[in-house]
């Protein structure tokens, strides 16, 4: 992160720099005594955050704001101020202020909150890039191939008998998703995006992305459950069936289909939990997909 300091108390700038420096929280590029100075500065620079001063001579914390949002500056702001007036604070967050820093300065709150902060304005930005990809993927133009994606996958998912599982949608999406981006991937990214762009295409409330998210990765895993016991009953009855011998080695380890076999073989009634890998599966459907995709076109 990139902080720039507008207080004009040359200690409490010395102290919030110091702060920000040892613990790693980020990168302080510029510092300024005043509303007045700071704005070029700022204006020059776009750091992602600004600390301001409430109470300074001349032009106050909240004028400078005013000043730097209608030149067009859209980073955020931290107030640092050791009043507890409720009238100035409610000005404070009408103007956009979500966090305060109260004087005298406290290096375990500065930590808090700039770690709260940074966490938040990398979590707008994920979103943002999630959204521009959706465009990318809802526009005209890649009708066609969508489809012929969604038809790749959903074949493979047949192949398996899950097609008609809640979490066979989220898959397709995921698939189309990946596959639209501009870059090739060879590993997936981090499972938690991919539950966040499948939550937005779902015209998720950005407030309900988390709580979306968490059911999106529970419909995925009971499908690839149910994959595996499909699979497993295949392999109990016929183990030379073509349809076992090609996707379980694949997408499952395959001592986990042996514990579901002879658990059916012998007709348990007591079942083993048997360990589930989403990460390999939607892995190994990607790149299949991707092979089945580039052999069509």
């Amino acid at each position: 992160m990139r902080y720039f300091i507008v207080d004009d108390d040359t200690a409490s700038r010395r102290m919030l720099e110091k702060i920000i420096s040892d613990g790693e929280l980020g990168e302080v590029i510029g510092e300024a005594e005043s509303g007045e100075k700071s704005i070029p500065l700022i204006l020059s620079t776009r750091p992602d955050f600004v600390l301001i001063d409430f109470l300074m001579p001349k032009m106050d914390g909240i004028e400078t704001i005013e000043t730097l949002r209608n030149q067009g500056f859209q980073g955020q702001f931290i107030m640092i101020s050791q009043i507890v007036n409720k009238e100035m604070v409610g000005e404070a967050y009408e103007k956009g202020i979500e966090f305060f820093i109260h004087k005298p300065i406290n290096r375990i709150e500065v930590n808090s909150i700039l770690k709260k902060t940074a966490e938040q304005f990398r979590l707008k930005h994920s979103l943002m890039a999630i959204r521009e990809s959706l465009a990318h993927i809802e526009s005209a133009k890649m009708m066609k191939k969508q489809r012929s994606i969604k038809e790749i996958v959903l074949s493979i998912l047949n192949d398996m008998g899950i097609i008609g599982e809640a979490g066979s949608g989220d898959m397709v999406f995921m698939m189309e998703f990946l596959i639209n981006q501009k870059g090739t991937f060879t590993l997936l990214p981090p499972l938690k995006d991919l539950y966040e762009a499948a939550a937005l295409s779902n015209k998720a409330d950005t407030t309900d992305i988390k709580k979306e998210s968490k059911s999106i990765e529970q419909r995925i895993r009971r499908t690839i459950l149910a994959a595996l016991n499909n699979l497993a009953s295949l392999g109990t009855i016929d183990y030379t069936n073509p349809k076992f011998e090609y996707y379980a080695p694949r997408y499952f380890e395959f001592q986990e289909i042996r514990i579901r076999m002879k658990e059916i073989e012998n007709d348990s009634r007591e079942t083993m939990k048997v360990k589930i890998n989403i990460k390999k599966f939607l892995q190994v459907l990607y790149l299949e997909t991707v092979e089945r995709f580039d052999e069509s076109s």
